[in-house]
C-alpha cells in the first residue's frame, strides 16, 4: 500500500521524467533557445550544483539514502552540465541541452523505482 507521502514523491518523480523528456524533444527538434551566456543562466546552473552536492552531503535515514543519492547526483550534474554549456561551441549546445533531459529522465526512473520497491 502506497502511503500519502510515497505517492507525491511518485508522482513528483513521474513530473521529472515528463519534464527531461520535454526537454530532451525539444532540444532534438531545435526548438529550444536559452541564453547560455546570461547571468540568470550561470546562476541556475551554480545553485543546482550546489543543491546536489548538499543533497549528497547531508546525512539521512539508512532506507533513503540510494533516493538522495540519485537526487543529489542528477541536480549535480545537470549543474555542471549547464556550467559546461556555457563555453562549448554553438553546435554542441542542442545535444548537451537533450543530455540534460536525459539526466532528468533517468532521475525520475531511478528514483522511482528505489520509491516503489518494498521495505
Amino acid at each position: 500500500m502506497l502511503t500519502p507521502e510515497r505517492l507525491l514523491r511518485i508522482m513528483i518523480e513521474l513530473i521529472f521524467v515528463l519534464l527531461g523528456g520535454l526537454v530532451a524533444w525539444f532540444a532534438l527538434r531545435g526548438h529550444i533557445l536559452v541564453d547560455r551566456h546570461g547571468r540568470m543562466w550561470l546562476i541556475l546552473s551554480i545553485v543546482l550544483m550546489l543543491w546536489g552536492l548538499r543533497v549528497l552531503h547531508k546525512p539521512g535515514q539508512w532506507w533513503v539514502r540510494g533516493e538522495s543519492w540519485t537526487r543529489g547526483l542528477s541536480l549535480a550534474l545537470l549543474g555542471a552540465l549547464m556550467l559546461a554549456i556555457t563555453r562549448v561551441p554553438f553546435a554542441w549546445v542542442e545535444p548537451m541541452l537533450a543530455a540534460g533531459g536525459a539526466i532528468l529522465v533517468l532521475r525520475g526512473i531511478v528514483a522511482s523505482t528505489l520509491l516503489l520497491r518494498p521495505r
